[in-house]
């Protein structure tokens, strides 16, 4: 008699299912859980310009659209757009893999308030689309 060692064919396909089923669980969860990590980068990147902003105001009595005036660096991936006048400031923030449709949006003052992406209900508060 010999003595055959190793898996069987049936053997190796129930792994090769059973492996499936686990990446078919797992991958959802994580795309939603890069697309989390996306906003808040993009609602961090938009406090801290706020805070930016307002430190610059405090020196200057003005507000500014220059990021180098502030010291501002946005995250990775993170596009920041701003405006601004004498009485305030609105800013976007969208993300370079969630498309341009998507992102958040912040305003202070006077400033009118942001359209695109979305639209905050009062200043001061960063409002997000992600879907």
């Amino acid at each position: 008699m010999r003595d055959n060692k190793g898996f069987t064919l049936i053997e190796l396909l129930i792994v090769v299912v059973i492996i499936g089923i686990l990446a078919a669980i797992a991958i959802p969860k994580f795309s939603q859980t890069r697309e989390k990590a996306f906003v808040s980068a993009m609602k961090s990147d938009l406090k801290n310009l706020a805070s930016q902003q307002e430190i610059f105001y405090a020196d200057n009595y003005s507000y500014t659209t220059s990021t180098v005036d502030m010291g501002f660096v946005a995250s990775e991936a993170v596009n920041v757009g701003m405006t601004s006048s004498t009485s305030g400031w609105s800013a976007t923030a969208t993300h370079d893999a969630l498309g341009g449709s998507l992102g958040c949006a912040i305003y202070y003052g006077s400033a009118t308030a942001p359209t695109a992406p979305t639209t905050p209900s009062a200043a001061g508060e960063v409002a997000c689309v992600t879907s």
